[in-house]
């Protein structure tokens, strides 16, 4: 049975994120589960910092994409929406190229909160980063 409360497809997620900060950095959903979803990057001139690995800002973006998107899929859209609160993220491998892959779990779904975890590994399953992302449950007006 999946978390999520609306039927979500990879073509929609994707087609949202053009033109966004998402879609400059080559980021690319690619797999839904009943309790997570996945997206690739690619380590490229978008995503490298000066000395040719990963940008650690680059993963947080991927794992705060992944996160928030996820959070806002277990909300009723009508009448709430998902903020992000705090992020974080230990840097644990670098990467230099191919492309690093990001998986979100929940943690927690609350009422008020959600708390997701993301890992980032390399084309080998290296973990690259792990991230955690707290995001605010927000009525809307």
């Amino acid at each position: 049975m999946s978390i999520f409360n609306s039927d979500i497809k990879l073509e929609s997620l994707n087609k949202l994120s053009e033109n966004t900060m998402v879609s400059h950095l080559g980021i690319e959903f690619t797999q839904i589960g009943d309790d997570y979803i996945e997206a690739k990057m690619p380590v490229d001139s978008r995503t490298r910092q000066p000395l040719g690995l990963l940008h650690g800002g680059a993963s947080v973006v991927l794992a705060e994409t992944l996160g928030s998107v996820a959070a806002s899929f277990c909300v009723n859209p009508e009448t709430q929406y998902c903020v992000g609160l705090e992020v974080n993220a230990n840097h644990i491998k670098r990467a230099k190229s191919g492309y690093v892959f990001g998986v979100t779990k929940a943690i927690h779904i609350g009422k008020r909160t959600q708390v997701w975890e993301i890992r980032i590994v390399n084309e080998q399953k290296e973990l690259i980063c792990i991230s955690r992302i707290t995001m605010a449950v927000i009525d809307k007006r």
